[in-house]
């Protein structure tokens, strides 16, 4: 299962419309770097979250799952409280081919900050923006911001396609837009 290069990605992105918007080269002056880069792709965080809090006494149950823990912010930036998590979703529109498995790990300057970037692999033939779970390890409260990369995105090419894909599936995910929060 090979990992795919910048080529691959640019032509799957610019022919097939598998990233959207798609950065074509990395961007980072001022910001936390973006875009295409050698083995991957870093998408940015859009400019709504939904903080964790526990203001209402929440059980947090993914198959009750209530939106009572979490108080909806819009901006350019995020407070994420000590010791707790926010969830954002991608600016991106994610495409992924039917051959393809892509997973997701977390930009090293939030890393060095004490904040954990978590995404499930995102499956053959799942589209949609992606949520993204950022969790503040640290005892302080830790700024996050829009429209800046959060995260990057590795594609792994299958040696076939899967014969059941997400599509196949009807994933409850497909397509969703915006945070898409716990579902049964």
């Amino acid at each position: 299962m090979p990992i795919m290069p910048d080529h691959w990605i640019r032509r799957m992105a610019t022919e097939h419309g598998m990233i959207e918007p798609f950065v074509e080269a990395q961007r980072r002056e001022g910001v936390i770097s973006y875009g295409l880069s050698s083995y991957g792709y870093d998408a940015r965080a859009a400019g709504e979250f939904k903080i964790f809090t526990n203001v209402d006494n929440a059980v947090v149950d993914p198959k009750a799952f209530s939106e009572e823990g979490f108080v909806t912010r819009k901006g350019d930036t995020c407070i994420v409280p000590p010791n707790s998590f926010v969830l954002t979703h991608t600016v991106e529109y994610f495409r992924i081919p039917r051959d393809v498995l892509v997973i997701c790990l977390g930009k090293s300057t939030y890393a060095r900050c004490g904040l954990i970037v978590n995404v499930t692999p995102l499956e053959p033939e799942w589209e949609g923006q992606v949520t993204i779970e950022i969790s503040n390890t640290t005892p302080l409260p830790a700024r996050i911001y829009a429209n800046e990369g959060i995260c990057q995105f590795l594609f792994l090419k299958g040696d076939s396609a899967p014969d059941v894909s997400y599509a196949d599936r009807a994933g409850k995910y497909m397509r969703q837009r915006g945070v898409a929060l716990p579902r049964l």
